[in-house]
């Protein structure tokens, strides 16, 4: 447990991140397919996951694609739930993803759920290029796993404001959202 904090190791809310890029054009459709209709369904049934929700970075040099998950810690990740339901890779498509990155952020309880009208917002150098756009972030602190970033700042932005993607600040990246924000709410109250 070196170098875990307390709080990710007790089962504290918080946000898991994953981050990638695929490598296989002729296979990406596919792999988004299943990604967004067998694995986000798959996690959102594991017990600990509360919130899941798939976006595709519309800025450039960062991964192309992000999960936001909310959990209720590390416990979560490393558990044989977990990896029983295809957490952790990508079954087939692994060799093709590039660019991963996995972390555990504590700061949120939820992940905000982006609607079709909204982005995602997320930077990693402070909260005043958001603030400067005219959002109100909220922070996260990296805990396990990566931890880098260190320190994210996530707001929401609404698709009729939003500033030109190229000219944006350092380390601030723009996500529409792939998904509805799928919740273990409505998961359980389809197996009743």
């Amino acid at each position: 447990m070196a170098g875990r904090s307390a709080l990710a190791a007790k089962g504290d809310a918080m946000i898991y991140t994953v981050e990638c890029s695929f490598a296989d054009p002729g296979s990406e459709a596919e792999w988004n397919d299943f990604y967004s209709r067998d694995k986000l369904p798959a996690l959102i049934s594991v017990s600990g996951f509360h919130t899941s929700q798939r976006f595709r970075a519309l800025s450039p040099g960062c991964p192309v694609y992000l999960a936001l998950h909310s959990i209720d810690g590390l416990d979560i990740l490393t558990g044989e739930e977990y990896r029983q339901k295809g957490g952790g890779n990508f079954a087939r498509w692994q060799h093709h993803i590039t660019d991963w990155h996995r972390n555990l952020y504590d700061g949120l309880e939820r992940a905000p759920a982006i609607g079709e009208g909204e982005y995602l917002a997320l930077s990693a150098t402070g909260p005043e290029p958001l603030i400067r756009l005219g959002l109100t972030p909220s922070a996260m602190h990296a805990v396990a796993m990566e931890k880098v970033p260190e320190y994210r700042w996530l707001a929401k932005l609404e698709r009729g404001k939003t500033p030109d993607i190229d000219h944006l600040s350092d380390g601030v990246h723009v996500y529409a959202p792939m998904t509805a924000q799928l919740t273990s709410d409505a998961a359980l109250s389809k197996t009743r």
